[in-house]
Parts: structure tokens; C-alpha cells; sequence
């Protein structure tokens, strides 16, 4: 599936329709204009500003800028209160019903520390990206200590079953077992991610020779069309952006991780990647044409 031309047609009709807006993107009060650089977000706020829009970026809640729409891009499992108060205030707020991401609330996959399981499964935090955006932005001090002697040893880490999983880590607070289920193709593992911002998206399938595939480790990249019960389940989530990482196991999509943040600096930046994101981007019109009801509209 090729992106490079995908509507190009009428992006300069959708534009003079639209007009001209101001985009606002909500960071944590610790980030900075050099910290943002590492997400996927600020690559597409320069497609916005190519297309003759104004972006600002909002560092905390102090500063009150007026916007059109507001991108909550909060990089936290769990989105403190007065982010998502200040948010609300502007008229339309995308991610604004995403405020707690731990795997604990979406996981179809968690074993529970008495469960005997004899098949492999995986140790994961319950945190997103193994709790390192609350190492970095100091949110819970403690994860610093438990960061260093545990999560970056044995987070991801595959066990043959539950028995081979060593008991402290078992009883560990913020660590997770889940099933290991993974998708094979030639015998490289897969792993599926679904990015999307309002009525646009774009999946790719990862191939790699290690049973966690990262964008780092892959050896190869397809392009792919997202699987509909992931993108129903996108809509049942309430995400206007983000990304969905998944795998096809005996017929059924099963998702793995869901984030609001995603990040740039993992895969290198192809055309076909760039041409990605460029169609991505201008799902946010979507939201300016149909009064920024896009769960809505989904959920039917």
C-alpha cells in the first residue's frame, strides 16, 4: 500500500475548506522544545506548519495560549488531574478521554501471581515503555532505584512458563506476567503497530529475529492495513492519537501495547515512512470538518 500520493488531490481543497487554524500540543511541565523531538508529534507539527498553520507547544498548565484544538501529549501512564482540566478549557481536545494507560486497564494477556501457567510467558511493567517516562519526569522516585536492579535486566524478558519465573519478580509491584503468545512468519517474529490521529491511519509489520520485535531490531518492515477489530478497539479505548502495537494469533488480533506518545527515534526515517506520517497528519482536519466528534462518529 503506497501513501505517497493518497489523497493529495484534495489536501489543497481540505485546506482552503478548513482555512487557517492554531494547533496547540500539551507537554509535561518538564519536557522542553529540545525533549519533544523525540516524538513522532513534532514531526507532524511541521507538516502543519508546511501547510500554513501555527503550533504551539504548551510546557505545563501556567500559560493559557488560545487554539483551535489541543493535543494532550502527556508522557505518563497516568495523566495528572489538572492537565486534562486545562485541556478542556480549549474547544476541541483530542486524547482527552485517555488518562491511564497501565496495561492492567486493557490486557487480555495478564496471568495472576498464583495462576499456574505451563506454556511461555513474558514479564512486563505495568507501566508504559517499562515506567522510563516516570524516570525521566521524576514522577515516581522510586522507580529510579527499581529501574536499575530490575526492569532493565528482566522487563520483556520471555520465561518457558510461571515456574521459571523467579518469585521475587512474581511479587514485584508495578511487574506484570503476561501470556507470551507470538506471531511467526518464516521463522522471524512479528509484531503489528497501527498509528493513527482522527479519521487517518497507516500499520506496519515488523519482522525480527528476537521474540520481542522492537522498530530497533526489526530486520524488515511492510506496509499492512490495520486489522478492523484493532481499530474497533481504538474507538472503544477513546484514542484520537496514538499507537496500537498488536499480533495476529490464531485468527484474532491481540493487542500488546497502547500509546498516546509515540515516539520517533526507534526506526529510521524512509520515504515510505515520511509519506506515513504526512498522511497522518492531516487527520487532524478531520476534526474542524465534523465538530470534533470522531469517537463518535466511530462508536456510532
Amino acid at each position: 500500500m503506497s501513501y505517497a500520493n493518497a489523497d493529495s488531490a484534495s489536501t489543497a481543497d481540505r485546506l482552503k475548506q478548513i482555512g487557517q487554524r492554531r494547533i496547540a500540543v500539551l507537554f509535561h511541565e518538564k519536557e522542553s522544545p529540545r525533549s519533544v523531538r523525540r516524538y513522532v508529534v513534532d514531526a507532524l507539527a511541521q507538516i502543519w506548519r508546511e501547510q500554513g498553520h501555527q503550533v504551539v507547544y504548551l510546557f505545563g498548565t501556567r500559560v493559557w495560549e488560545p487554539a483551535d484544538i489541543i493535543l494532550v501529549h502527556i508522557d505518563l501512564s497516568v495523566i495528572p488531574q489538572n492537565y486534562l482540566v486545562f485541556a478542556r478549557r480549549y474547544p476541541i481536545v483530542l486524547n482527552a478521554w485517555v488518562s491511564d494507560i497501565r496495561r492492567i486497564n486493557y490486557s487480555k494477556l495478564i496471568i495472576s501471581n498464583d495462576c499456574k501457567y505451563h506454556e511461555p510467558v513474558i514479564l512486563k511493567t505495568n507501566l508504559n515503555y517499562s515506567g522510563i517516562p516516570e524516570v525521566h519526569l521524576g514522577k515516581w522516585r522510586f522507580l529510579k532505584r527499581m529501574y536499575k536492579r530490575v526492569i532493565r535486566n528482566y522487563s520483556n524478558r520471555v520465561f518457558p512458563n510461571t515456574s521459571s519465573v523467579p518469585f521475587p519478580l512474581r511479587r514485584m509491584p508495578g511487574l506484570i506476567l503476561e501470556k507470551f503468545l507470538p506471531e511467526k512468519e518464516n521463522g522471524l517474529f512479528v509484531v503489528r503497530n497501527y498509528q493513527f490521529l482522527g479519521n487517518r491511519g497507516t500499520a506496519m509489520k515488523l519482522l525480527g529475529r528476537e521474540p520481542v520485535v522492537k522498530g530497533r531490531t526489526s530486520i524488515a518492515m511492510v506496509p499492512i492495513d490495520p486489522d478492523p477489530e484493532i481499530v474497533r478497539l481504538r474507538a472503544q479505548m477513546r484514542f484520537d492519537y496514538g499507537k496500537f502495537d498488536y499480533v495476529m494469533h490464531d485468527g484474532s488480533a491481540i493487542l500488546l501495547d497502547a500509546n498516546k506518545t509515540t515516539g520517533a527515534l526507534s526506526m529510521t526515517l524512509t520515504p515510505e515512512l515520511l509519506s506515513m506520517r504526512r498522511f497522518r497528519a492531516e487527520g487532524l482536519y478531520w476534526y474542524f470538518q465534523n465538530q470534533g466528534h470522531w469517537n463518535l462518529a466511530q462508536k456510532g
